[in-house]
């Protein structure tokens, strides 16, 4: 960290040089340290910020917070460009012009806030509450819920959150097997092989600095060194120092899972004490009703993954998939298959992907053991009042949410973010009438997420929280400007560690422009609503919401400031057998029994399309491959390609950098110097391709080219690069902003721009990894 450090003094005093740098010149005053909680990932981790007189000077990890334990990456060392940022909204905004078109007047916040509440009222008085909805990304903390409670208080069932894109993949399989609908947490200081399924160790998996920690512990900090195997179509930085890279085809995840589990089963390597008593579905079993036998997981895995047909599948050697599959039950219970990128970014696929790589760690008998994968135990707060809805609240949350989450359409989607902009240009399934969003970029982030510029076009009233002009909030009516992370107060309830904590965010310094905590004007705005809706907020500010909230825990809030982080009792596994088992393995389950079983077959996706009677014929016309039981148990569904192979003969694969910070770090100098250094690429993007495809296509290192899928084509950088598969192209995600200030503005492409708007039909989750190109000189 110490050479991280100076690198990046040398690079910002270049910077300055360049006249690039937003870094204001620190100025003499008292001297001190603030802690506070970085929220340039979502992992949350403990900062120190030292601040001269009134300026905030350099930013250093907090030793006293366990997640990062006073390291911190380059984006969190970065993060003063974002306080200091010459582009930053310095005060509320209104359009004065075409959607898009860059037109503002500066308003007062009182006149802001009233505008939004007789906007709400109105839309209240003629009963159509359902009508609004709020988008949201990183809604840490008490965020999140606050910005529920108040949708649903309103009346609308649309509060959707950005997961769908991502992290709701990993969420889901989880609960259709382990029975809990969260993230899981990985012990990789004592595991002794982890067998990596696109997963980012060493650049972009939060917590990334927990991650990085551990890596080094794992290699040279203990006697048994532990063995990484990396599994993914493209070199990454964590493939490179991981043991063993496996360049599998794109999309066949959940083939080579099970082709392991097919190897581990049939040579008896399997935990068989931990999966006969504790899971459901490996066996054959008779349905106790109707007399009805299911095949179980075992019959499944050896009767059609053979590894000679998961081989052509995977293009994974038969030798590599037996070998790989011993060590992984030779270190069992310290054995950790996780999965990541590819496997969560496959549409309705991505589920079966999740379950398939999971079942290999209920195989060896992994959970809630030293070295395998623990269960985050929630932070202790207070409960919230209970809401006493009017009748304009409660008709407005029966209508169908906008996002069409848990219709029949995505019976176990929580929310199907991408799906908005559809929606709205189909008015489907109502007109939309006034859209809030927080932390969010849709037109950015989404696959295709041209389709929203249109959309926003059609919604009367657009309101965007956001301390930076971004490509959505151009085309709001209202921007109403949030503190940066460095000038707000604000919970951040770390995961990662399996015990809870929970820091807290302070200001580091006074807000340096007319900005507010976005908790406090949602809070204005209820108020301002009156009746039920203003009851339901008893307190007078965000900070009294906080304190209300965080009084569970057993640390004055004075101390809370002073440390900047509470950390609850140390993790307590449980044993098979024991009462707390069912507990922790069991949780959350909405359909199926709360026996605390690891579910091969899965019980929860039976009753949940049982309780909707999704029929067979529904799943067939949603793409599903599978019939009968195996819908129910890990199997490998083939992905669904946009675009045919003779015209578009490349997939398009993105992947995210250690200098992203989804999207908003585009405006940040220093991470721009720090973009890509396993290809010394720097401001500006670049399309990885393999040097024999170059060949072939006539193309030369420095090229410029197009890449071009069905949905149009974007011109980039060619750069060859050997670690990328023949018949895959590589582009990192976080360039090619319309807007967001003079670092950013047009500078490099995204390539979600040309990407085939997915949406697997199951859970509503958003396909990356589903689109064909062709590239070709410009």
């Amino acid at each position: 960290m110490a050479t991280l450090a100076g690198l990046g003094k040398v690079i910002r005093e270049q910077l300055f040089v360049w006249g690039r740098a937003p870094l204001p010149k620190p100025e003499g005053g008292e001297e001190k340290f603030v802690p506070s909680v970085c929220l340039q990932c979502p992992a949350g981790c403990g900062i120190l910020v030292r601040v001269v007189g009134r300026r905030a000077v350099k930013i250093e990890g907090n030793p006293m917070h366990p997640l990062n334990e006073g390291l911190l990456c380059p984006k969190g060392q970065a993060a003063l460009y974002l306080l200091y940022d010459p582009d930053r909204i310095r005060g509320p905004l209104r359009r004065v012009g075409e959607r898009g078109s860059g037109q503002w007047e500066p308003i007062s916040w009182e006149e802001a806030i009233g505008e939004v509440v007789t906007r709400l009222l109105e839309i209240r008085q003629r009963g159509e509450p359902h009508t609004v909805a709020f988008m949201y990304g990183r809604a840490r903390g008490q965020m999140a819920p606050l910005i529920r409670r108040f949708m649903t208080a309103y009346g609308s069932p649309n509060t959707i959150s950005n997961e769908s894109l991502s992290l709701q993949a990993e969420k889901t399989a989880n609960l259709l097997t382990q029975g809990i609908n969260d993230l899981l947490v990985y012990d990789l200081d004592n595991t002794n092989y982890l067998l990596s399924f696109g997963a980012s160790l060493l650049e972009a998996w939060h917590p990334t600095v927990r991650h990085l920690s551990t890596y080094g512990h794992m290699r040279r900090g203990r006697p048994i060194r532990g063995k990484i195997v990396t599994i993914d179509p493209r070199l990454s930085v964590t493939a490179a120092k991981s043991d063993e890279w496996i360049p599998i085809k794109p999309g066949t995840d959940a083939a080579l899972a099970l082709g392991m589990a097919h190897v581990m089963i049939q040579s008896q390597m399997y935990d068989e004490e931990f999966v006969a008593n504790h899971t459901f579905g490996f066996e054959d079993f008779e349905d106790p009703e109707t007399g009805e036998t299911h095949k179980g997981f075992k019959t499944l895995v050896l009767e059609e993954y053979p590894p000679s047909q998961v081989s052509e599948i995977t293009d994974v050697p038969v030798s590599t998939i037996m070998r790989i599959a011993g060590e992984f039950a030779a270190n069992r219970p310290e054995a950790v298959a996780v999965a990541k990128k590819g496997a969560r970014h496959a549409g309705i696929a991505s589920i079966y992907n999740g379950m398939a790589i999971h079942g290999l760690n209920a195989l060896v008998g992994n959970l809630d053991v030293p070295g395998g994968i623990l269960v985050q135990r929630p932070a202790p707060c207070a409960g919230w009042p209970p809401l006493n809805l009017d009748g304009l609240a409660q008709k407005g949350l029966q209508q169908e949410r906008f996002d069409q989450a848990r219709s029949r359409l995505f019976p176990l989607a929580e929310s199907v973010y991408q799906k908005v902009a559809q929606n709205v240009l189909e008015r489907n399934p109502y007109p939309l009438n006034t859209l809030f969003l927080y932390y969010t970029n849709p037109a950015f982030s989404a696959p295709h997420g041209e389709m929203f510029y249109e959309a926003f076009k059609e919604i009367p009233f657009i309101v965007d929280f956001t301390p930076f002009m971004s490509d959505s909030a151009a085309y709001a009516d209202l921007i109403l400007p949030d503190h940066t992370f460095l000038e707000r107060y604000q919970d951040d309830i770390a995961d990662g560690l399996g015990f809870p904590v929970v820091g807290l965010r302070q200001p580091v310094v006074e807000p340096l422009y007319d900005t507010r905590n976005a908790g406090d004007v949602i809070l204005k705005i209820a108020k301002g609503l009156g009746g039920t809706v203003a009851e339901s907020f008893p307190w007078d500010d965000f900070v009294a919401l906080l304190r209300f909230r965080l009084q569970a825990l057993n640390i004055s809030w004075e101390q809370l400031l002073e440390q900047g982080v509470w950390v609850g009792p140390p993790y307590e596994g449980s044993s098979p057998g024991d009462a707390k088992w069912g507990q922790v393995v069991g949780r959350d389950r909405k359909y199926s029994s709360r026996d605390g079983r690891f579910d091969f077959y899965s019980r929860e996706l039976r009753c949940a399309l049982a309780s909707m009677n999704i029929t067979a014929q529904e799943l067939e016309e949603w793409g599903l491959i599978a019939q009968g039981d195996e819908i129910f148990l890990p199997h490998y569904e083939p992905p669904d390609r946009a675009g045919d192979e003779a015209n578009y003969p490349l997939l398009l694969n993105t992947y995210k950098l250690m200098a992203h910070a989804e999207g908003r770090g585009a405006n940040v100098p220093l991470l721009q110097e720090l973009l890509g250094p396993h290809l010394q690429e720097r401001w500006g993007s670049w399309v990885e391709i393999n040097p024999e495809t170059a060949h072939h296509l006539g193309i030369a290192d420095g090229d410029e080219v197009w890449v071009e899928s069905p949905l149009g084509r974007i011109k980039t950088k060619a750069r060859l690069y050997s670690g990328t598969r023949p018949e895959v192209v590589n582009m990192p995600f976080e360039r090619g902003h319309i807007v967001g200030g003079r670092w950013a503005k047009g500078l490099g492409v995204n390539p979600n721009k040309i990407m085939a708007p997915r949406t697997g039909n199951l859970a509503g989750l958003a396909s990356f990894s589903s689109t064909r190109v062709k590239v070709y000189k410009a």
